[in-house]
């Protein structure tokens, strides 16, 4: 049974500083802090372009009114995204010598990424 737990002032800490809602997702095995109207590169996602995403994984949401955590999440909450464009990340070298034997490795790795755009938390 999952049980979301609502904190008003969370022990004195003021997680929300600018006044601006947020929510911890899960996207694709990874947790991202988002707003929204904010964009956000992500690991590919097998979704079309401009197609429409909700991202049921809320771990954490945060208003003026108050935090609430979920446990694992938060029940009834989702964020809607749209995806804007696949493409890859910049590209990383992967260099292997080994002194005095003329050995020397040289490969390079792209991770593809998916860009979405959160429109809505709620």
């Amino acid at each position: 049974m999952t049980k979301s737990i609502f904190f008003p002032k969370l022990h004195g800490l003021n997680l929300i500083e600018d006044k601006e809602m947020f929510a911890i997702v899960n996207i694709a095995g990874q947790q991202f802090r988002v707003t929204e109207n904010s964009k956000h590169y992500v690991p590919l996602l097998q979704a079309e372009v401009d197609s429409e995403l909700t991202l049921g994984e809320v771990f954490l949401y945060a208003d003026e009114e108050g935090t609430k955590i979920g446990a694992p999440t938060v029940e009834g909450l989702s964020v809607s995204a749209k995806v804007l464009q696949h493409t890859k990340d910049d590209k990383v070298i992967v260099f292997k010598k080994k002194r005095r034997i003329s050995y020397r490795r040289l490969k390079g790795h792209r991770q593809q990424l998916t860009q979405i755009l959160i429109t809505k938390i709620g």
